[in-house]
């Protein structure tokens, strides 16, 4: 009776504890987040916001306890979703090497070669996975009858930079290698990613430009990417800072967690005080706000100055001018070799601006852009797509402007 007593106490302890973090997690999502008019369904927005913080939250808990790294139980959680299937496509679990990849061939036997898709994940390199994008890369092959290769790098905060890219790197050659055994057309090979996926697709495309050795990258896709770690104030961060399923907050943890930075130049980087006055005016031609179109800064912007630089902290951070963080600083002789490019940007995604200033990088140096903004969109909006209720309409539509891209090449 003892042991039955005490073991009914400990459940009812731990009932009352997930309900108070529950309960602390929706106070904390409807006291800091902010969800815009424009935004259709709000109400699902709310709930995948919560369930992320939810799942982040028992992470923090169990990284305190010493059991695992936030983001690693966040995933966990994430990847129990079932996968969905369809007979359409053969799915097969790879490596390339040492790196987990899975394949989507159409099942349907093809008299010519298919056009081949490396696909990479977001997640802020702490999650996203195969699985939470595998619905993704079903529809691409499907709907594009192409072989998609989608591809498992190592992730933060386990693994450092330079790791992902590393991994990125080393899949997109294996697989370039091995066009033939696949049935792929080696001038139709497309690089595509969402988040960081379009960061690690961009700098993949960066890398192999004058690689004579490869069939050449016929286009690249980015989908709302991270392209610069190095203003965090421009108007898209001003404006969309407490906005689901990305903050500012999250974003920098992120960060953080990738580039092994202290978390204590919060205020510093938010400041711009990370940097010299120098290298602020370095990069302003292709960072500077005028860049952006005056029809992005009505939702309300400051142009905030740079303040005096920490030196301890640019010693820290100085990381995050290279051109594997931030590729949108590459210079022109390699982003004028660029190819083909098909860029997705959300209205209400705080790494919008990424995608204007890098298009008119593009644009400048005559790389072909194709261009498309979503005007109800936010940050993580296509990993919705096959959600059910919680699924949203933005998605789709993402999913169609990628799709027809690929088609025409």
């Amino acid at each position: 009776m003892v042991v039955l007593a005490l073991t009914l106490l400990v459940a009812a302890a731990a009932a009352a504890f997930s309900l108070g973090v529950l309960l602390w997690v929706i106070c904390i999502q409807l006291w800091t987040e902010h969800i815009p008019e424009g935004i259709t369904h709000p109400v699902r927005l709310r709930i995948l916001s919560c369930l992320l913080r939810l799942s982040m939250t028992w992470g923090m808990i169990f990284e305190k306890l010493g059991l695992c790294y936030a983001p690693q139980f966040a995933s966990f959680v994430h990847d129990l979703k079932p996968l969905k299937r369809d007979p359409d496509v053969v799915v097969t679990d790879l490596r390339f090497g040492t790196i987990p990849v899975k394949l989507y061939q159409p099942k349907e036997s093809s008299s010519t070669l298919r056009p081949g898709i490396i696909f990479f994940h977001g997640g802020g390199t702490i999650l996203g996975s195969l699985r939470t994008h595998h619905s993704i890369c079903l529809r691409l092959s499907k709907d594009c009858d192409s072989v998609v290769v989608a591809v498992g790098y190592r992730k933060s905060p386990q693994y450092k930079f330079p790791v992902m890219k590393e991994d990125c790197v080393a899949a997109t050659i294996h697989f370039l290698k091995s066009l033939h055994v696949y049935g792929v057309d080696p001038a139709r090979v497309v690089v595509c990613g969402d988040s960081v996926g379009g960061n690690a697709a961009t700098v993949v495309c960066q890398t192999f430009v004058n690689q004579a050795d490869l069939p050449r990258i016929r286009a690249q896709i980015l989908i709302y990417s991270s392209l610069q770690v190095i203003d965090f104030w421009g108007p898209s961060c001003q404006q969309n800072a407490n906005i689901p399923l990305l903050s500012w907050n999250m974003a920098f943890y992120c960060c953080c967690c990738h580039l092994d930075m202290k978390t204590s130049w919060k205020n510093v980087i938010k400041n711009g005080a990370h940097l010299p006055l120098e290298i602020w005016e370095k990069y302003r031609k292709w960072l500077g706000s005028e860049n952006i179109p005056e029809r992005f800064k009505k939702r309300g912007y400051q142009c905030i100055p740079p303040g005096p630089v920490n030196e301890d902290a640019y010693r820290e951070v100085n990381l995050i001018l290279n051109t594997i963080c931030s590729p949108l600083i590459a210079e022109d002789d390699i982003v004028s070799q660029l190819p083909e490019t098909c860029i997705v940007s959300c209205e209400y995604d705080l790494l919008r601006d990424h995608s204007l200033l890098y298009k008119k990088r593009l644009e400048d140096l005559g790389v072909p852009v194709t261009w498309h903004h979503m005007e109800d969109g936010f940050h993580g909006v296509l990993n919705t797509l096959d959600f059910g209720f919680l699924s949203f309409p933005c998605s789709s539509r993402i999913m169609d402007v990628v799709t027809q891209f690929i088609r025409k090449l």
